[in-house]
């Protein structure tokens, strides 16, 4: 699990392709991996990675085909920016919300609009995303957390202040504000939402089958 509060911005090192699939390698800049084993969990971009060599300053993970298409890390190049969390401790503080790095899909960036300091950004997802996610409920948008400031059909706005994006920031969000209209990026639900919706509906069917079969209980 992870927090959407991106700890510093690396860099794709290279992308290595292997039978299909990519090994996408990541200079971690000034990100501790003192405490990173291999086997443990780093978010790039928002998406949960296994990293299964390290070095003084950089990790490699495989990337399967089902996340290069489900995920922004399918338009990556050598070179490119990259938001990095490690995994949260149980003690950590919970700066953000619980993020579990498996994205939903790909969110269209449809308008980003100056408004006073910070930016308004208006995404665009599919109708399988769009029936999770509520307005003043969270969002992780490669692998920042932000609060959804509402919801219109398939389309939601967030805000992002000016330390998100602040270019003297080396923890700020860079990967997710060099994006501009028409670009997409990585988009996870608040996992709360889904988790709830799916008990509700299997509540729902339930009862339905329990009075179609004749049982009032």
């Amino acid at each position: 699990m992870f927090t959407g509060i991106i700890q510093t911005v690396g860099r794709v090192a290279r992308l290595e392709p292997r039978g299909g699939d990519v090994r996408l390698h990541v200079d971690t800049a000034d990100l501790d991996l003192a405490d990173v084993q291999l086997g443990d969990s780093i978010a790039v971009c928002g998406v949960c990675l296994t990293a299964i060599t390290l070095e003084t300053r950089g990790f490699s993970a495989d990337v399967s085909n089902e996340t290069l298409s489900l995920t922004s890390l399918g338009q990556l190049k050598a070179g490119d920016p990259v938001n990095l969390e490690k995994a949260l401790r149980l003690a950590d503080r919970l700066g953000g919300h619980l993020v579990s790095g498996h994205v939903d899909g790909l969110g269209k960036v449809v308008s980003i609009v100056p408004d006073g300091r910070s930016q308004r950004w208006t995404f665009e997802v599919s109708a399988t995303i769009s029936r999770y996610i509520a307005a003043k409920g969270s969002v992780c948008i490669d692998g920042t957390s932000l609060t959804v400031n509402e919801v219109a059909g398939h389309r939601f706005g967030v805000n992002l202040i000016p330390r998100r994006c602040s270019e003297h920031r080396s923890g700020c969000d860079r990967a997710l504000c060099r994006a501009a209209a028409g670009q997409r990026r990585s988009v996870e639900a608040g996992r709360c939402i889904p988790q709830a919706a799916r008990l509700c509906i299997r509540r729902i069917r339930s009862r339905r089958d329990s009075r179609a079969s004749g049982n009032p209980f």
